[in-house]
């Protein structure tokens, strides 16, 4: 499994172009059983080297930006590639309606350091990506979060036990919300470790 996209991963934009439809279809197997829905507007987007690929594809393809934003976009997405020892996820808060946004981000300050994925009776805490502050000064949360969730070895020979309860979840005092993995589900992200 590779671990990082490099320049000779990527193909043209006009090639992309011709191909984008057939790689999209190609992936939603995949990203169906990646996508985890906790609570009425939290989402786990589970990532893999194919996800941030075609994400990377799909910014040059929409932006022409050429090697100097692929410099940019492989900076972005590489580290969003999970290593063989960790779960790697883009968390957003979908929330349709502008002022029923901003009432709920308000509230969740912190989020960031919340989320989590249980392994059995085990809490594994999210890592948030360093790029960025994700709460702002007054409070406010972002919409989108992107977070490591690192398992030692015996984690990760229990995430595989199917006898073993996986969980995901956000234990924040104004968003508090858990979803148990599917057995397809849990499969599919065991794929991620080594």
């Amino acid at each position: 499994m590779k671990r990082r996209i490099e320049p000779s991963d990527i193909i043209a934009p006009d090639q992309f172009a011709r191909e984008r439809q057939e790689r999209r279809a190609a992936l939603l197997p995949s990203k169906r059983l990646r996508r985890v829905d906790v609570g009425p507007y939290c989402t786990f987007y589970f990532e893999t080297f194919e996800t941030m690929l075609f994400q990377v594809q799909e910014m040059l393809y929409i932006e022409r930006g050429g090697d100097e934003q692929l410099a940019d976009e492989l900076a972005a997405y590489n580290p969003m590639i999970p290593q063989g020892d960790e779960l790697c996820a883009t968390i957003m808060f979908e929330i349709d309606e502008p002022r029923r946004r901003e009432a709920i981000l308000a509230r969740l300050g912190g989020v960031e350091e919340c989320f989590f994925v249980q392994v059995g009776d085990e809490k594994v805490r999210s890592v948030p990506e360093g790029d960025v502050e994700r709460t702002r000064d007054d409070g406010k949360a972002s919409s989108v979060h992107f977070v490591h969730f690192k398992l030692n070895p015996e984690q990760r020979a229990r995430f595989r036990d199917p006898s073993t309860q996986i969980l995901v979840g956000v234990d924040h005092e104004s968003y508090a919300h858990m979803a148990m993995l599917s057995p397809a589900t849990r499969a599919e992200l065991a794929k991620d470790f080594v």
